[in-house]
């Protein structure tokens, strides 16, 4: 697309500068544009995405590491069991590069955990540009909404929306925006302890819960425990 557009730019200041080019410049400008336009009509194809993604998959992972998918067809048995957003820029397998097996991955609008797998470890992640957070955060005091699903969804940490606008009155939206979708993941892990599963296992020290943040803006990590106040214990 890019050599289209600069080929056209370039045809159009040339033809400002010579105008006895006429007639036959002016037709190839004509003519680039209708394949640049028919070229963004026609450039993205689903089933070609699909097939093309799979067999770069089965080349570039499933052919070369045949012992790891010879092992999973016999069972699993992960180490973590991952909270994250369905926002498609912040999948954990790629953040944190996750291999087949190693995590059980539960993904809603803003990593939420209304308020039972037997893991070690138990890992929810915010991320930078929530769209939830920022809808939870612009719901009305009156506790008003717009519509029926999403709203009454990232309500489950409306607590978290009430401490930030307590404790940071003071900042703008975004700012609050960003302290929320840390505090929104602490309700979560505080919920995860209405669980008797977890909550007993946390206490006799066989489940651990953490906290995480990722901001793909500046491609940074934050990590922390669960008696952490989004405080990082880990950053990377």
């Amino acid at each position: 697309m890019a050599a289209y557009e600069d080929a056209i730019a370039g045809l159009q200041k040339l033809l400002s500068e010579k105008s006895g080019l006429g007639e036959v410049a002016a037709a190839k400008v004509k003519q680039l544009t209708a394949e640049l336009a028919a070229t963004d009509e026609s450039a993205f194809d689903p089933v070609h995405r699909i097939r093309t993604g799979f067999e770069q998959f089965k080349k570039e992972n499933y052919d070369k590491n045949p012992s790891l998918y010879e092992q999973l067809a016999k069972g699993q048995s992960p180490k973590f069991l991952v909270f994250a957003c369905s926002d498609s820029r912040v999948c954990p397998s790629h953040v944190l590069n996750f291999q087949p097996g190693e995590a059980f991955m539960v993904r809603n609008i803003a990593s939420m955990v209304p308020p039972y797998d037997r893991v070690e470890n138990i890992l929810v992640i915010g991320h930078s540009c929530c769209g939830g957070i920022k809808g939870l955060m612009s719901i009305p005091e009156d506790g008003t909404t717009s519509s029926d699903f999403i709203e009454e969804w990232v309500n489950i940490c409306k607590t978290a929306k009430t401490k930030v606008r307590t404790e940071f009155n003071n900042m703008d939206f975004s700012e609050q925006c960003t302290h929320l979708e840390k505090e929104a993941v602490n309700v979560s892990l505080g919920n995860l302890l209405t669980y008797p599963f977890v909550r007993d296992a946390v206490v006799k020290k066989t489940l651990s819960l953490k906290g995480g943040h990722y901001d793909f803006v500046k491609g940074a990590f934050e990590l922390w425990n669960l008696d952490c106040n989004v405080s990082p214990s880990v950053s990377v």
